[in-house]
């Protein structure tokens, strides 16, 4: 399922970091703050348990996560930055990285690097990819984390093509898309458009 995020403060941030003008620091620094926002609507339905607690007034009984455990795993290199703002929200979570590039002839994804907590299977998993354009990385992503015995998971994003999100809707039609915005289309290059250029790129400022 496709949950779009079009909350204000996401939508504000994301026009800027759309803008070319916008340099590296801002860009790092909005992608994080954006990523926090996302990951307070990607946590909402964890389950809850109560607990006894004391105020400092009375006791009460009042809820706590009830145990879940979490991981976020960035598709290198760009889902780095977002998975730096699901860890402020989530600063329990374990970390895994899935490192993926894209060949520039065949725009297919290529994995040089894989690694995972050894528990990975008995948690939620967040897979974390600012676009999703093609769809190849992500759903070769998921498909690897499946492999892994993994059975909760879901994708973040900052801005998707229709093409992207058809293809994980048809590979995984089991994995919930969370994204900021849905672009146009994909231009001939496989960018998203209007999009906001190479996400790794401006990131780590290596234009």
């Amino acid at each position: 399922m496709l949950h779009v995020l079009n909350h204000p403060l996401i939508t504000h941030k994301l026009t800027i970091m759309r803008d070319k003008n916008t340099g590296t620091k801002d860009f790092r620094e909005l992608l994080y703050e954006i990523s926090m926002l996302m990951a307070y609507e990607i946590t909402r339905d964890l389950p809850l348990e109560d607990v006894e607690i004391e105020t400092p007034l009375c006791k009460m009984t009042g809820q706590i996560i009830s145990g879940k455990k979490l991981a976020v795993v960035p598709i290198l290199r760009a889902g780095l930055g977002m998975a730096d703002g699901f860890l402020k929200i989530a600063p329990a979570a374990k970390v895994g990285h899935i490192g993926l590039y894209r060949d520039h002839e065949t725009a297919k994804p290529v994995l040089y690097y894989y690694k995972m907590p050894e528990d990975i299977s008995e948690r939620l998993v967040v897979v974390t990819d600012p676009m999703l354009a093609t769809g190849g990385s992500a759903s070769d992503a998921v498909s690897m984390l499946k492999q892994n015995g993994c059975k909760q998971i879901k994708l973040m994003c900052l801005v998707g093509a229709p093409e992207g999100i058809a293809v994980m809707n048809e590979q995984h039609p089991d994995v919930d898309i969370y994204i900021a915005a849905v672009d146009s289309h994909l231009n001939e290059r496989k960018y998203i458009v209007p999009g906001l250029g190479d996400a790794g790129d401006r990131i780590f400022g290596t234009l």
